[in-house]
């Protein structure tokens, strides 16, 4: 507290040009702290030694450096940026260079106009973050910029005295307030051309999957904690251990990775889809987070069908053979599909096809040990001629009782990784299992492949969505059973039955933070976690998932039967025109309200000229008796009193808001007894 107290009264003491300009680099500094995480080292630092260099001038009452200092380190920083990204053009470098030329520009803060073009380069730069992030979080951050950057903007607009910051942020808050409602008719109704927010080219996204799979791969993924997906099912929910989200399916392996199969055989001999739904449907509706990949991770399984498919408008969605539902373009932008599924399924052809040979393909000289053991294994008495099912049921008993251990870190595998899991080392994630069943069951003639995507969900539901976080991400197996089609088997659940029925996936230990509040409540930060995660989530529903369908569900609402973008466009004229009118009404009215003061002066000094007074706009009332008493003589005198009790009332007493009823009507009485 002495510390802080000590420091106010230095700040107190300070020049009102330095307070100013500390206070504006202070904004500056947080309105660029977000883009330090995705631009270059070299541009946060360059950012931050500018910044101190020009806080350190201000204290000092230094001289600005000359301009061709400043133009060598534009020339620097342009250098830098064409060296780390290669142009200077483009979202990345474009910024980069924003960032720098708003700090290059606080070392020219001469004059007003300068300081200016810092507070619109400040308002430009914090639009940019949205090109990276539109979450709560970062739009939490950047509304404190904004005001910073208001408060700056109307401490430059008080020129006179010394203004405490607390006024101009209050003036700064008012006037955000009244473009409040202007903000919520243009975000409600102003036509969406497409995403709300981002470049679709090159959105930022992050996800646990890929279009594919090595070893050790899922495990990193177990790490992160974010959301993937959210999703809410109409009726009852289903069991966490039938929740799998199905994502890329993986058939061609090379020893090392699982990648996408590219079919040897012609089309009409390839296996198809062959969907056959059991049971009711389960209608749900999900929310997509980015993730950079040509598919949606669906729920298993999602049929194509009119009243089934899932629909995201704007996207040309296609169901694969494989059951993979993929899209026209990568996923860049947060989405919301509803779609219906069946859990109860089958799928595949039932009868052998040629194109099923490309399932059973291993790479030559790969994995021998694992291979000569699964010979041995078919070889048994019992599995000679055994179907996919009976050789599966062996394969996941031996996992059971071969001492394999489910782990996070299982360590770095050599180059034939299924032999040394298989039979040394026996230590694997999901990944692991799923890798090394499918060689076995290839290796026994059975077509097998590897399916990703996410299984189970946190174990309480948020604002009656489920939550599908990063850590989710699987790896399981399908097998081909003559009669029945693919079926799923997820090995893991041999070793790690809670993983699958229960959705516990292992948990990576926790940081600095976490390990903290766990050491002081262990329930702490799952609650906050979980309060902060609900608020995001209306922020993504109500916000950032506002569509065009739901502008047009709105006007329909409103009266509109066949809603288009020329109702949109008409409804958001008419408003803006509206308020045009509602804003020239109130600035009328408010100008005649404001400053009564004025407006007697300039009647008075209308009614002495017609006299033959002649007195200026400047003249206090009491100057004015003096000229009244100049030129009328005494008969002029009632009007002097009454100028001088004017005066009186004015500056005497302090003021009023507006002179007292009745003088002008006495004024003019006797005005008129004159002329």
């Amino acid at each position: 507290m002495v510390t802080i107290g000590v420091w106010r009264a230095r700040a107190a003491h300070l020049p009102r040009d330095t307070r100013d300009t500390l206070f504006q680099l202070a904004v500056i500094g947080w309105a660029v702290a977000p883009h330090l995480l995705h631009l270059p080292l070299w541009c946060g630092a360059m950012t931050a030694l500018l910044l101190l260099w020009r806080a350190r001038l201000a204290l000092s009452s230094g001289a600005l450096p000359h301009r061709w200092v400043v133009s060598a380190l534009l020339v620097l920083a342009a250098g830098l940026t064409v060296w780390t990204e290669r142009t200077l053009l483009g979202k990345e470098a474009g910024i980069t260079m924003l960032v720098v030329l708003m700090a290059l520009k606080t070392l020219e803060l001469r004059a007003r106009r300068d300081a200016l073009v810092v507070f619109f380069l400040g308002f430009f730069l914090v639009l940019t973050h949205f090109l990276y992030s539109q979450s709560l979080a970062t739009g939490l951050w950047l509304l404190v910029a904004v005001w910073g950057l208001l408060t700056a903007l109307a401490l430059a607009h008080m020129p006179v005295g010394r203004p405490p910051l607390r006024r101009a942020a209050a003036v700064a808050a008012r006037t955000a307030a009244l473009g409040l409602p202007l903000m919520v008719v243009l975000f409600v109704l102003f036509p969406r051309m497409g995403p709300l927010w981002g470049l679709p080219q090159d959105a930022a996204g992050r996800t646990g999957l890929s279009g594919t799979m090595r070893l050790g791969g899922v495990a990193s993924i177990a790490e992160d904690d974010s959301i993937a997906l959210r999703v809410r099912f109409d009726g009852p929910t289903p069991r966490l251990d039938q929740l799998y989200f199905r994502g890329p399916v993986l058939s061609r392996f090379d020893g090392l990775e699982w990648t996408r199969l590219v079919p040897s055989f012609p089309a009409a001999e390839r296996p198809r889809l062959e969907l056959e739904s059991r049971g009711p449907a389960l209608r749900y509706e999900m929310t997509v987070e980015p993730n950079r990949l040509l598919l949606l991770p669906l729920l298993e399984m999602t049929p194509d069908g009119a009243d089934a498919a899932p629909r995201i408008e704007g996207w040309l969605l296609t169901l694969r053979p494989d059951g993979q539902w993929q899209l026209d373009r990568p996923l860049v932008e947060r989405v919301r599909v509803q779609a219906a599924a069946w859990l109860e399924h089958r799928h595949g052809p039932r009868q052998d096809v040629p194109g099923l040979r490309d399932l059973v393909a291993l790479p030559t000289g790969a994995n021998p040990r694992t291979l000569q053991w699964a010979a041995q294994l078919r070889q048994q008495p019992p599995l000679e001629n055994a179907d996919a099912r009976t050789l599966s049921d062996a394969v996941l008993t031996h996992i059971r009782r071969g001492g394999y251990t489910y782990t996070l870190e299982p360590g770095a595998y050599a180059d034939d990784a299924i032999d040394e899991f298989w039979l040394d080392r026996k230590l694997g994630f999901c990944e692991h299992f799923a890798s090394a069943f499918v060689v076995v069951m290839r290796a026994m003639d059975v077509p097998a492949r590897v399916v990703t995507g996410y299984q189970g969900a946190d174990p309480e539901p948020q604002d009656g969505y489920w939550i599908v976080r990063q850590r989710n991400a699987h790896a399981w197996a399908e097998i081909w059973q003559a009669g029945e089609g693919w079926v799923r088997v997820d090995p893991t659940a041999a070793v790690a039955p809670e993983r699958v029925q229960r959705g516990r996936s292992l948990a990576p230990r926790p940081g600095l933070v976490a390990g903290a509040f766990g050491q002081l409540d262990p329930a702490l930060a799952t609650r906050l976690r979980r309060a902060w995660e609900s608020v995001d989530n209306r922020w993504n529903q109500w916000v950032l998932n506002y569509s065009r369908g739901t502008q047009f569900a709105l006007l329909r609402q409103l009266g509109v039967r066949s809603p288009s973008w020329q109702d949109l466009a008409t409804a958001t004229i008419g408003l803006l025109c509206t308020a045009a009118l509602g804003g020239a009404a109130w600035a009328w009215w408010d100008r005649r309200r404001q400053d009564p003061w004025q407006r007697l002066q300039r009647r008075v000094q209308q009614r002495l000229e017609a006299l033959g007074v002649q007195v200026l706009p400047h003249h206090a009332p009491r100057t004015r008796a003096a000229r009244v008493r100049e030129v009328l003589g005494p008969r002029g005198e009632p009007l002097a009193a009454l100028l001088d009790a004017l005066d009186r009332e004015r500056y005497a007493g302090g003021g009023g808001r507006s002179p007292s009823r009745g003088w002008w009507r006495r004024f003019a009485g006797a005005a008129s007894q004159l002329g």
